[in-house]
């Protein structure tokens, strides 16, 4: 039964995703509630079903006592099937249309309501650009994805647990009460009104309240998580004070605005109780004084009495209900704020598989200051031949990690563009110009996964022996061998640890390598892909490297001058501007920057701008 119910909607189901999102919750729960549309509706349906049921067994309970003063046989002799019938009804098929609607809801919408939700928002989280990771806390946007997904559940849930269940019966309340005598339901409605408007007090409030109180949450998470990720520093300048003072601030404004927010539960619960004593006297004595004048039976005396402590238990409940939703609705409408946001960096519509022959690079115009007036690119024009080895040095700041990123298109450039075999890259999809083009970084960050499947990231379908032999190539296979990790895994099967924290920073950089030896892609990017070995190791790799480079474009990045003096073209920038650009031995006959730059450096590295002042 359990699994009829849990297959009625597949989470995963295709849909059309969208770059720009909407950013009103309606708008929100509609575009991911539409594979639940039927089974909404027929939940919907059957909160009603089982309200009027509740409604009606107060109002048989009335009957009952009506009939009681028929005497025994009389009573049953009249009585008796219809006595009969209710039982079954009440032991038999109540259960099971009560069980029905649980099943609907806990089963077959809140366990495939939350995953769809969690899934297209990871999904969509994914296709934003580097640049807007770069811009945000990892820690608020995982918190956010993780949080709201529950939030929306428990709003559908108290939607159809709840809300539509109570309306059900406040409307079957009021007619049993009329049927009754209509008299009755002036106290019902008096109540309802006031009810109301205590209602409307807390929803506006908790909503606000309730957002705020998510926000200083994500707050904590994300300055939480900083710490964490950055421990090493932490540890290395000793500021464990000043994180735990960091913390303290965003863990206080979490603590005032939840103070706030149950400021407003307390106010609305003894409001509550005020009310519904109201309600207790009002149709209870109501029924009493139609008694006493023998307008009422015994019997509508006793379910009016019924339901208005069904309904005095009930709106506490209700009115919880009704904030929970609210609050929910607030931490949803937080999650939004990242998981609503526009995907600006996108294929064009007509975005084609990039297709790559020659390898020959042309930038015209190359522009980018990412929004501010200075740093970045300014007016670059390079043209890099099929095969062309390309070196690219400069001081800090000079632009060269702009025009790798821009030629992998994590941002669009501001002005200018980029073309490969004479295909404008914002004219190819992103994933087809990626795909062919290797970059090993200077910040060589690994996923908390295995040895071998970091390598394998390069090129998922490829074998484990051949994963292997770029290890090798990479000089990495000998220190992988001997590691193993707390949970027994030894070998290639070793997890790495978050961004691969368990290796140094040389082995680290030399599974970088090997990820990218295994990609094998006609495009090589580097970024002081070096940088962490150590001499012995770094002679030992530069063969590969040179190894790699055959038959590929190359451009390289370096500040340790020795690795790119074989490069066939050596570019200096500065300021945004190439401003040399020439092999090894011609920039030195010219006695320009690289020429102090080979001549100052100590050790084999770089001055910056700094060192020369």
């Amino acid at each position: 039964m359990f699994r009829f119910f849990e297959n009625l909607v597949d989470p995963y189901v295709d849909y059309p995703q969208e770059d720009r999102p909407p950013r009103d919750l309606w708008s929100f729960f509609k575009g991911y509630s539409q594979p639940f549309k039927t089974i909404f509706a027929v939940t919907a349906f059957m909160s009603i079903v089982v309200a009027a049921i509740e409604i009606g067994l107060i109002y048989y309970m009335g009957r009952i006592v009506d009939i009681l003063d028929q005497g025994p046989e009389e009573m049953w002799a009249r009585h008796g099937a219809e006595l009969i019938i209710v039982g079954l009804f009440i032991v038999f098929l109540r259960p099971l249309i009560q069980a029905v609607d649980v099943a609907l809801i806990s089963n077959a919408i809140l366990p495939n309501f939350g995953t769809l939700i969690r899934w297209r928002a990871h999904r969509q989280v994914l296709r934003q650009s580097v640049g807007w990771f770069e811009n945000d806390f990892a820690g608020r946007i995982a918190n956010r994805i993780m949080q709201t997904p529950p939030a929306a559940g428990e709003v559908v849930f108290q939607a159809f647990d709840a809300i539509s269940f109570s309306l059900a019966y406040l409307i079957g309340a009021a007619i049993l009460l009329t049927s009754a005598d209509p008299q009755l339901l002036v106290p019902l409605v008096a109540w309802f009104a006031v009810y109301f408007v205590l209602s409307r007090w807390a929803i506006r409030r908790i909503g606000p309240a309730s957002k705020a109180a998510s926000d200083a949450r994500s707050a904590v998470t994300g300055r939480v998580v900083d710490a964490y990720t950055n421990i090493h520093s932490v540890k290395m300048f000793a500021h464990h004070d000043r994180e735990e003072l960091y913390a303290k601030e965003a863990i206080e404004e979490a603590r005032r605005t939840f103070q706030i927010e149950q400021r407003i539960y307390t106010i609305m619960d003894f409001s509550l109780v005020m009310l519904n004593g109201l309600l207790i006297v009002g149709v209870v004595g109501w029924a009493l004084a139609l008694w006493f004048q023998g307008q009422a039976s015994v019997g509508t005396v006793a379910a009016a009495a019924t339901l208005t402590l069904r309904l005095n238990s009930m709106t506490a409940w209700i009115m919880w209900a009704l904030s929970a939703f609210f609050r929910q609705l607030g931490v949803v409408a937080e999650g939004m704020e990242t998981i609503a946001q526009p995907i600006t960096l996108v294929d064009a519509p007509d975005a084609k598989p990039l297709e790559l022959t020659d390898g020959r690079i042309e930038m015209k115009g190359l522009t980018h200051h990412y929004g501010r007036r200075s740093g970045g690119l300014n007016a670059v024009d390079l043209t890099i031949e099929p095969g062309q080895k390309i070196g690219l040095i400069g001081r800090s700041g000079a632009g060269k990690s702009t025009l790798l990123k821009l030629l992998l298109r994590f941002y669009d450039a501001e002005a200018g563009l980029i073309e490969i075999d004479g295909q404008d890259i914002n004219g190819v999809t992103q994933e087809s110009l990626r795909r062919q083009i290797g970059m090993v970084q200077q910040d060589s960050a690994l996923l908390h996964r295995s040895v071998l499947e970091n390598i394998r990231y390069g090129r998922p379908e490829a074998s484990e022996a051949e994963a292997i032999a770029a290890a090798r190539q990479a000089e990495a296979h000998e220190f992988i061998e001997g590691l193993q990790d707390p949970e027994g895994n030894t070998g290639y099967a070793s997890r790495v640890g978050e961004r691969g924290v368990k290796l140094s920073g040389g082995q680290r950089q030399r599974i970088t390598l090997a990820r990218v030896i295994l990609k094998d892609a006609p495009i090589l990017l580097l970024d002081e892909a070096t940088s962490a070995l150590d001499s012995e190791v770094e002679a030992a790799i530069q063969e590969t490297l040179y190894g790699m480079m055959e038959g590929k474009t190359v451009i390289a990045i370096a500040h340790r001058l020795s690795t790119i003096a074989r490069m066939d073209r050596i570019l200096v920038l500065d300021k945004g501007r190439i401003v040399e650009d020439g092999d090894h031995d011609a920039l030195l006959a010219a006695n320009g920057l690289y020429a102090q730059f080979w001549a100052r450096q100590s050790g084999g590295f770089l001055k910056t701008e700094e060192d020369e002042t």
